[in-house]
This record gives C-alpha cells, sequence and structure tokens, in this order.
C-alpha cells in the first residue's frame, strides 16, 4: 500500500510546485477540474441546472464559474458540491492504478476541508512568505482579488493547517530549499 502525502498551504504558497518535486505521482485537483470543465458534458448539464443564468455553454469557461461566484456566496458552494463528487471518484481512480508506487503526491487544495485525507496520511504544510505569495498571486494572469477571497473564507486558517502537518516545508522559492526539505521528509518517512 502506497504512503500517501497530502500538500497543505496557502493559495499561492507553491503546493503544486513542492508536489511535482518529490518525484512520485501527483494527484493534482486543480488540473482535474480544468480537465472537468473543458471535457465532461455531465458536469457542464448539472452546473447548468444549478446555474443556468451563468453557466450556459460547453466547454465551461472559467469566466462563467467566477462570475457565477462572485454575484452569490451560496453558488460557490453549488459549484464545489458538484465538482468535488466528481474529483473525488477521478482521484479514487488515481489511487487505485498508481496502488504500487511506494509513495502517492495529493495535491488538493480543500484536502482538509473536505475530509479527503485519511488519518494516516502525511501531511506536510509549505510554508511562504506572504509577501511572496502576493507577488505571485499579482503576477497569475487569471487572479482575481474578489475570488481569492471568498476561497480564503471556506478554507481552514494557514495556522491550523500547519498545526494538523507533521512536516513543514519553507519554500522561500529556490528550488535548493524545497528539495533539501523534501529530502528529509523522504529519508524520515521511508
Amino acid at each position: 500500500m502506497a504512503i500517501r502525502i497530502g500538500i497543505l498551504g496557502e493559495i499561492g504558497s507553491g503546493k503544486s510546485y513542492v508536489a511535482n518535486k518529490f518525484g512520485y505521482p501527483v494527484f493534482n485537483a486543480d488540473i482535474e477540474v480544468s480537465k472537468l470543465y473543458k471535457k465532461n458534458k455531465k458536469i457542464f448539464y448539472k452546473l447548468n441546472k444549478k446555474l443556468p443564468k451563468y453557466i450556459s455553454s460547453f466547454p465551461v469557461d472559467k469566466n462563467q464559474i467566477t462570475k457565477a461566484i462572485l454575484s452569490n456566496n451560496a453558488n460557490l458552494r453549488k459549484i464545489l458540491n458538484i465538482v468535488h463528487e466528481e474529483i473525488r471518484k477521478k482521484m479514487n481512480l488515481f489511487l487505485k492504478k498508481n496502488k504500487n508506487k511506494k509513495i502517492l503526491i495529493l495535491d488538493i487544495p480543500l484536502l482538509l476541508e473536505n475530509k479527503i485525507y485519511k488519518k494516516k496520511d502525511i501531511l506536510v504544510f509549505v510554508d511562504s512568505p506572504k509577501k511572496e505569495i502576493k507577488k505571485r498571486l499579482k503576477k497569475r494572469s487569471n487572479f482575481n482579488n474578489k475570488l481569492f477571497k471568498k476561497f480564503k473564507k471556506i478554507q481552514f486558517t494557514p495556522v491550523y493547517k500547519k498545526r494538523k502537518a507533521q512536516f513543514i516545508i519553507k519554500n522561500k522559492f529556490t528550488k535548493k530549499s524545497v528539495i533539501n526539505d523534501i529530502k528529509n521528509i523522504l529519508s524520515e518517512i521511508l
């Protein structure tokens, strides 16, 4: 049975970067959500049924999703409920397909909030300087501050996530610091 490592951290802290540096298969929920919007007609129909005013064409445009979330607080929950179910299925397929690997990495933004982790999972918190996070987020072409605030409201605080984690990786946005921390974690758990 594979060791599961869940990556925790704030939006923009470099979770995906860190996840990919472990050198083991990664389940990246953000990438999977993008694929659902582009390729899954069933998801489109479900979203269209719940939010016909916003989600009107396939493939689902991220701008439609953004407008729906920003217009009404309840819409974010509606979207998450529809998408979450499908993402859980995709994650289970990923886990089955990779069950013979030594380690599997879970890069899932709402890992704790949606109770996706298991008790024996190893949780790693990516700790990054707030100034750097802000700088990086502003560089993102799709960054929307209002949307960012809505997502922050439904997430546990960084302090709580840090407390839940068995390991902390200090991400100073240099490859060297992250790689050393990963090596130390792997030598401890293997």
